[in-house]
C-alpha cells in the first residue's frame, strides 16, 4: 500500500502566488488545499485536518495570526506564518500564537522546501519511541536511558525533564515550559527546584567525563545538542 501524502493547507489573498506554491507543493508530491482568505482557511483545516498549514498574515475576512490562534485551540499542527519583509513584529507575535516557523515574502520554492522537511523530521522526532542525542538515547516504552553502552537509572521527574528536552534536541526549551511539563501548569514549583534536577541529570549523563549534553542558555532556559556554542 503507498505511504499517504502529507496533506498542506496553503491560504494566501494573492491568487498567482497561492497558485505558484500550489503548483510547486503537488510536483514535490503533497496534497494540497488553498484557501483565499482565513476564515476559508480555518474552515478547510476543521474539515479537512491538513498535516501542516502556511499562513499569509493580511489575508481578508481573518487575518493569519487569528486563524493561528483559533486552530492553536484544538490542534497541534506545524503552521508557517508568511509575513511580508522586515516585519520583525509579525514574526515574533506569529511565534507567540503559536506557529512553528516564519517566512518572509518574497522566497523562494527551495527555502519553503527545506522548512518543510525540518517540520517533517521534527515531527518525526516528537512521535518517536526511541530519542537519541549523540551517545545518549532514551527509551519511552522500556524507560531505559543509556549514554553509549552505560545504563544509567534516573527517577521519574529526572526521565521527564530529558525527554521533553530530547524531543526538542537543538532547540532551547524555556524554564516555564520544563517546569510546566513536568509538574504542570497547577503547580507550585520553587524557582530553584529545576535547577536542582539538571544537576542531577548532568551528573548521571555526564559520568566518566562525557561531554556535557543537557546546557543551561542563560536567560532562556536549557537545550540538549552535542556541541556548546
Amino acid at each position: 500500500m503507498p505511504a499517504k501524502k502529507t496533506t498542506i493547507l496553503t491560504a494566501d489573498d494573492d491568487p498567482q502566488l497561492l497558485r505558484l506554491i500550489a503548483r510547486n507543493l503537488q510536483f514535490e508530491d503533497y496534497e494540497v488545499i488553498t484557501a483565499s482568505d482565513g476564515q476559508q482557511a480555518l474552515n478547510l483545516i476543521e474539515q479537512n485536518k491538513p498535516d501542516l498549514a502556511l499562513l499569509d498574515v493580511m489575508m481578508p475576512k481573518m487575518d493569519g495570526f487569528t486563524v493561528c490562534q483559533r486552530v492553536r485551540e484544538y490542534s497541534a499542527i506545524p503552521i508557517i506564518i508568511i509575513t511580508a519583509r522586515g516585519q520583525d513584529q509579525d514574526k515574533v507575535r506569529g511565534l507567540d500564537l503559536g506557529a512553528d516557523d516564519y517566512l518572509t515574502k518574497p522566497f523562494s520554492f527551495d527555502v519553503l522546501a527545506a522548512r518543510l522537511r525540518v517540520i517533517a523530521r521534527r515531527t518525526a522526532s516528537e512521535s518517536a519511541s526511541v530519542l537519541q542525542v549523540s551517545d545518549l538515547t532514551l527509551n519511552t516504552e522500556t524507560h531505559e536511558v543509556h549514554r553509549g553502552k552505560k545504563s544509567m537509572v534516573l527517577t521519574r521527574t529526572e526521565f521527564v525533564i530529558l525527554e521533553h528536552l530530547m524531543r526538542r534536541a537543538g532547540r532551547v526549551v524555556s524554564r516555564d515550559d520544563l517546569i510546566e511539563a513536568t509538574w504542570g501548569i497547577d503547580r507550585e514549583v520553587e524557582s530553584n527546584t529545576l535547577d536542582v534536577f539538571i544537576f542531577q541529570l548532568r551528573s548521571k549523563t555526564e559520568v566518566g567525563g562525557a561531554s556535557r549534553l543537557v546546557q543551561t542558555v542563560r536567560g532562556f532556559g536549557y537545550c540538549v545538542r552535542e556541541t556548546e556554542d
